[in-house]
């Protein structure tokens, strides 16, 4: 059975059109464009040339892509501001724009967030042990990227 090949771009004008759509479809790093361009076939010169085009176009815009990143993260998985860095970090954000879409993020929400996410999990955990019981709690916070710290602020105020 055949392979279905990848199709490859040798014209960087061609190139940029598609890199274009890729952007304007949703906020992408400038590393996602990167590889993309590397997968599509084209040379490193291109895509250097096709990512200042884009930023200059401004279709590619990091500090625009790490906020809509940190707040689409929070708001539809309710991660911790730990597990959104180590996204943005993967993604080869520079730290200052880190820093900068974290600061983002509503303290009173994230708390609120992280109540209601320990809330829920509370219910299902069947541990009768009160120091194991909240040590889950804890563990299942973390795992969701949130500060210990925070996590037992929440757990010792809401009785969990």
């Amino acid at each position: 059975m055949d392979q279905p090949r990848s199709i490859k771009i040798t014209d960087p004008k061609v190139g940029l059109a598609k890199a274009e759509h890729y952007c304007a479809y949703q906020e992408r790093s400038q590393q996602e464009v990167r590889d993309k361009l590397y997968e599509w076939g084209l040379w490193p010169d291109a895509i250097e040339q096709i990512i200042s085009q884009l930023i200059e176009g401004n279709f590619l815009n990091e500090a625009r892509f790490a906020n809509a990143y940190a707040q689409g993260k929070f708001n539809q998985k309710a991660w911790g501001k730990i597990k959104i860095k180590q996204g943005l970090k993967l993604k080869r954000v520079p730290d200052v724009l880190i820093k900068k879409a974290l600061l983002g993020i509503d303290l009173d929400d994230y708390l609120a967030a992280l109540t209601r996410l320990l809330q829920k999990k509370a219910s299902t955990v069947t541990e009768k042990h009160e120091l194991k019981r909240r040590y889950k709690l804890q563990q299942y916070a973390m795992s969701r990227g949130y500060e210990a710290e925070l996590i037992a602020d929440v757990l010792k105020n809401s009785g969990l």
